[in-house]
């Protein structure tokens, strides 16, 4: 048990608010924007990194599972460490983390040097992500500022995924596939340069510790759950590697959770999930990240090798799919207050059911007009109903001390519900087109074969997307009436110093009829 005492008052009471909130929304949404769209932004490029250094096809799998493995495991202790430090000492640290890796990620000249880059990728944006949500928390009156301020993260956390797959297109088609890391460099500096400007840094909070073994099991236990499922979607689930992961997993993961329980100064704190609601947003996001990895991994490969598409143009496919939730986020930031965040919720998922029922019609002779284009549409504007306000309803009523900690929760949530939905989804489209492979419709060539079989795999993939949003829906059906945020926990000392409401009443409330 943690023998720490409880944290005193904060060292100060400077206050939070930027003198220019635009600019900082700004700053705090493009590393936002960095971090997610890392995750897909090489995706594109695969084919060409694998030419150019000799990757093995196991070996090229890793340059987005050391990415994952990173991010997701490490997240819980970023967002501690905001708490701790200061959100943006530690935000800025992050960036500066990310920044040079992917400088040297882009001059790597074997395999092992971008693996490596790769992964430290992921330990910055651990860092850097956490305090992106938090910094909105404490630079962001709540109400209308906040709620505006939390859509257009919102929209940017649910299209980064798709941004990144156009931008990598572009940067791979025009340039080479060094640009996909290179391009994060001059973005990195311009927030170290311009973050110390327009975002004041939180109070530190005397007296307060790590809490080292609730870090170290969520962190090793988080990242052999990743990795089992990486694992066993590469070599079976009977694999004993990836059942000794499994294992491992489970037993540090109750073990943290037992030590949290206990713990005077916990790296998560167990009361965010007191509230059913916040508890429920978290699953809602676990849920939501699966699907939409499988949907941009698949239709990545089945754009460029079924329809032939170039890079560029599988890019510029996926344009769509930002522009939809784009709009769709600017819809609920502006009828958010009117409409209720249930109910924009409850829309969403199901659009987002739709759309993946839809795209599971698909087959080897699908055109982009006639079988993607219409789903993708409708599920950009599911994920922009249901990504904003859940959003807000994951962070309202969060105590100023714990925002970091909430912050890198919810982000947890996206980056391992991506890694394990994705697994799942690889495993039966690795079945599924195997069988298609071995049962192929009579006169078809090899091409016509390698279509086929990516394209049934692909589809009964789609199917359990379905029942991820399914899962997804019933669980938002469980979100009460009335006010999104919890009860007002007592309030804050530094709570008016930090501009930060410790309560969700006013005009923070959001319905969530």
């Amino acid at each position: 048990m943690t023998t720490s005492s409880p944290p005193s008052q904060p060292a100060s009471s400077a206050s939070s608010t930027s003198r220019n909130p635009s600019i900082a929304l700004l700053l705090i949404v493009t590393c936002q924007l960095m971090v997610i769209l890392d995750a897909t932004i090489v995706n594109v490029a695969l084919p060409e990194m694998q030419r150019a250094l000799d990757f093995s096809e196991a070996g090229l799998s890793w340059v987005l599972n050391a990415y994952a493995l990173a991010f997701g495991g490490l997240l819980l202790l970023g967002g501690r460490a905001g708490d701790i430090l200061g959100r943006r000492r530690v935000f800025l640290a992050g960036v500066l983390v990310f920044t040079v890796a992917s400088l040297i990620g882009g001059l790597a000249n074997s395999d092992e040097l971008l693996l490596i880059s790769r992964a430290a990728q992921g330990v910055g944006a651990a860092f850097a992500a956490p305090g992106t949500l938090a910094l909105i928390a404490t630079t962001f009156e709540e109400g209308p500022a906040r709620t505006r301020a939390v859509g257009v993260y919102g929209a940017v956390s649910g299209s980064g995924a798709a941004i990144g797959l156009v931008l990598g297109g572009v940067l791979t088609d025009w340039l080479s596939w060094r640009w996909v890391m290179f391009v994060n460099v001059p973005f990195g500096l311009l927030l170290l340069l311009l973050v110390p400007v327009y975002i004041k840094e939180t109070d530190r909070i005397r007296g307060s510790r790590f809490d080292i073994t609730g870090a170290l099991t969520s962190t090793v236990g988080m990242t052999l759950l990743v990795y089992g499922f990486i694992r066993a979607a590469e070599d079976g689930w009977s694999d004993s590697l990836a059942l000794g992961s499994f294992a491992t997993a489970v037993v540090l993961l109750v073990w943290f959770l037992v030590w949290e329980a206990r713990a005077n100064q916990p790296i998560l704190p167990l009361s965010l999930f007191a509230d059913r609601d916040r508890s429920i947003m978290f699953a809602g996001m676990l849920l939501l990240s699966g699907t939409m990895t499988g949907m941009f991994f698949f239709l990545t490969q089945f754009v460029q090798k079924v329809l032939e598409f170039s890079p560029l143009k599988a890019g510029f496919a996926f344009v769509p799919v930002a522009l939809a939730l784009m709009v769709a986020a600017g819809v609920v930031t502006k009828q958010l207050a009117k409409v209720g965040a249930k109910t924009f919720m409850l829309v969403g998922v199901a659009l987002v059911g739709v759309g993946m029922a839809w795209l599971a019609q698909i087959g080897a002779d699908s055109s982009y007009l006639g079988g993607l284009l219409g789903p993708m549409l409708l599920f950009g504007v599911g994920v922009g109903f249901f990504t904003v306000p859940l959003t807000i309803v994951a962070v309202s009523g969060v105590p100023p001390h714990e925002s970091g900690a909430a912050s890198s929760a919810l982000n947890a949530m996206q980056q391992v519900g991506g890694s394990l939905g994705l697994a799942v989804l690889v495993t039966v489209f690795t079945n599924a087109a195997r069988d298609a492979a071995t049962d192929p419709p009579a006169g078809l060539d090899a091409v016509g074969i390698a279509n086929y079989s990516l394209a049934e795999g692909s589809s009964l993939a789609f199917w359990v997307g379905v029942g991820f949003s399914v899962a997804a829906l019933l669980a938002v059906l469980l979100v009460r009436g009335g006010s999104a945020a919890p009860p007002a926990p007592p309030a804050a000392p530094d709570a008016e110093a930090t501009g930060v409401e410790s309560g969700a009443g006013g005009q923070g409330a959001v319905e969530t009829h």
